[in-house]
């Protein structure tokens, strides 16, 4: 009789265990929220974005994909070369990029978005603009379903996730033209910021091409968010953005005086900010630079009819194009259950 009562009892111990307890919401974004700060800080993508989505595809972390393959965003293997699972989504047995832990997922999410061109219109967004991200993803073809946009924005309102990104922004929101170093890339140069676009110092003998081949990444993305082409000159000292510039300078100083040898490119480079939009803002037409001595506005526009002195311009840029808008890159699990 004692041994029956024992195996009832192991019996029913397993079965307890076996019963996997589902996470809640809360849990979720408990468990997350630093996860997803930190790869603010680190990418600049919205804390409230990234918990919002990893809400949205993996169902508050319960999903097959998450639970078997820590995979919190649904990302598909593509070019991947680490391990995969198979599981079934527009078709049977598709194939899915595997992790070994939850915050590989969330790493792996945000160096895909930020090496695909075709998102990169996101990272001139204000990084308080939830609504703004949510959209811009469902338009560069994130997913298919017309209501994803709604479904994030949602999410973070209903869950006040905006908040993380407020308190990112306060610990570590920069304000000038200074350096802040942010954290070191795996070859040992410190990443900085300026105008919140992440950059690094060139170092001497540095191409466009070798600091590509150095830091893993696209060779149109160097290019397109410094505005060169990929055989342009570095000299020391030079500033190489990571990251999209700003439509506008977030810092203090609102005007620049041209200094002699400066052009509308070395001044975009300085302060951050996109050429198309110093030229527009200051009235200047493309392949025409400014004189010495004429100021230029940094954010806002230049007031009355006149436009400034300007010169033709010796120099002509071809930036490359950005990559197509191919079928959506991530398997959506809509649970929006609390």
């Amino acid at each position: 009789m004692r041994s029956i009562l024992i195996l009832i009892s192991l019996l029913a111990s397993i079965g307890l265990h076996a019963q996997k307890k589902k996470f809640t919401r809360a849990e979720y974004i408990a468990m997350y929220k630093d996860m997803a700060m930190e790869e603010m800080g680190r990418t600049g993508i919205p804390a409230s974005i990234k918990l919002a989505q990893g809400i949205l595809e993996s169902g508050d972390g319960n999903s097959t994909l998450a639970v078997k393959a820590k995979n919190h965003f649904g990302i598909k293997c593509h070019d991947w070369i680490g391990p995969s699972i198979k599981h079934d989504d527009d078709a049977k047995n598709e194939c899915f990029r595997k992790y070994k832990s939850a915050e590989q997922s969330y790493i792996d999410h945000s160096d895909f978005l930020t090496g695909k061109s075709r998102y990169s219109s996101l990272f001139e967004l204000e990084q308080t603009d939830y609504k703004g991200w949510a959209k811009g993803l469902k338009k560069a073809g994130y997913a298919t379903s017309p209501t994803y946009a709604k479904a994030i924005i949602g999410i973070i309102e209903d869950n006040e996730l905006y908040q993380y990104d407020q308190q990112v922004l306060a610990g570590g929101k920069i304000t000038s033209i200074e350096n802040s170093t942010a954290t070191i890339t795996s070859s040992g140069r410190n990443i900085l910021f300026n105008n919140r676009v992440k950059y690094i110092v060139a170092q001497s003998g540095d191409t466009y091409a070798s600091i590509t081949e150095e830091l893993s990444m696209f060779e149109w993305q160097l290019p397109r968010y410094n505005e060169v082409q990929i055989t342009d000159t570095l000299s020391a000292g030079d500033m190489v953005y990571l990251q999209p510039k700003r439509k506008r300078t977030y810092g203090k100083q609102k005007t620049h005086m041209v200094a002699e040898g400066e052009n509308i490119h070395s001044i975009s480079q300085k302060y951050g900010i996109k050429e198309e939009k110093l030229r527009q803002r200051n009235k200047i037409p493309e392949d025409y630079e400014p004189e010495a001595g004429v100021i230029l506005v940094l954010k806002g526009r230049l007031k009355g009819s006149a436009s400034p002195a300007i010169v033709p311009s010796k120099n002509k840029k071809v930036i490359p194009e950005k990559d197509p808008v191919d079928e959506p890159d991530f398997k959506i699990e809509y649970d929006l259950g609390s």
